[in-house]
């Protein structure tokens, strides 16, 4: 879904059949500010400026994504008719508020991937409709996208290897229908599952849930006999055990928390007539 289609129907689920409001006073020159009373880091501005331009509206962002924000700060001035800025009032804030949420998420990991020297992945546990837009939030924030769905790459998980009888036979036969540039990932949770993952020369490798030991046992294999091999840590990794992850080698971590378990930023607008 492109931005614009997303603007269009959060607005249209907004406004419904029409704004009452809007039947019942006179358009007037008005203006607005959208004010932060929270720290993080800002995001949204593109999603908002689709949405703005759906109306006869001036505005100036006072913020740019990716930017800190404190409490206090205003962060987009508006000004046009009455009726159009506040028939889309909640749907900016709620965009604004959501996509600084998890961008301010976002940037506590990205920030300690930084600090250690591994990639921080997000995750496809994603709300229904809106993973384009928590996962450009998450990008916002520093941390790098993993796969958008099914059709990006061949993830290969606990469930899948289910119904799968020989994974040597299955990945070989699989090479030959992948488009070119799709990846081959496999999800281990043993350290012995990963290193038949590596010797069956996959692209990716998932350590999932394994504990930091483990998961250096893999990457120690990984490096004697396929270095080219990427490795992957994911299953309940978070800022207290972060480190313990990062040090292992592994080349990435991915965190389902980074978009699942981030909370609003508390934004408000302020206006008046002109």
């Amino acid at each position: 879904m492109s931005i614009e289609e997303f603007v269009k129907n959060a607005l249209a689920e907004d406004v419904g059949r029409g704004d009452l409001f809007e039947r019942t006073i006179a358009p007037a020159a008005f203006e607005a500010s959208v004010i932060s009373k929270d720290e993080g880091v800002f995001a949204g501005r593109e999603y908002a400026k689709a949405l703005l331009s759906l109306f006869e509206v001036e505005y100036e962002f006072l913020a740019s994504d990716g930017e800190k924000i404190t409490k206090g700060q205003k962060l987009l001035s508006l000004s046009g008719k009455n009726t159009d800025i506040l028939k889309l009032e909640r749907t900016l804030l709620n965009m604004l508020q959501h996509a600084s949420g998890i961008a301010s998420n976002a940037r506590i990991f990205s920030d300690l991937g930084e600090k250690y020297g591994i990639s921080v992945l997000d995750t496809r546990k994603t709300r229904p409709g809106m993973r384009v837009f928590e996962k450009y939030a998450a990008r916002v924030g520093g941390v790098k996208n993993h796969r958008f769905g099914l059709d990006d790459a061949l993830m290969i998980k606990d469930t899948h290897l289910k119904a799968i009888e020989n994974l040597a036979e299955y990945i070989k036969n699989a090479r030959k229908s992948l488009p070119f540039t799709a990846n081959i990932e496999v999800e281990c949770e043993s350290v012995e599952a990963a290193m038949e993952a590596i010797r069956l020369g996959v692209d990716i490798v998932m350590c999932d849930n394994m504990q930091p030991s483990d998961v250096a046992k893999v990457v120690a294999y990984k490096n004697e006999t396929n270095s080219k091999i990427l490795l992957e840590c994911s299953g309940n990794i978070g800022v207290d055990n972060f480190k313990e992850y990062a040090q292992t080698g592994a080349n990435a971590v991915s965190i389902g928390r980074i978009i699942h378990q981030a909370v609003w930023l508390d934004f408000s607008m302020k206006g008046g007539h002109l």
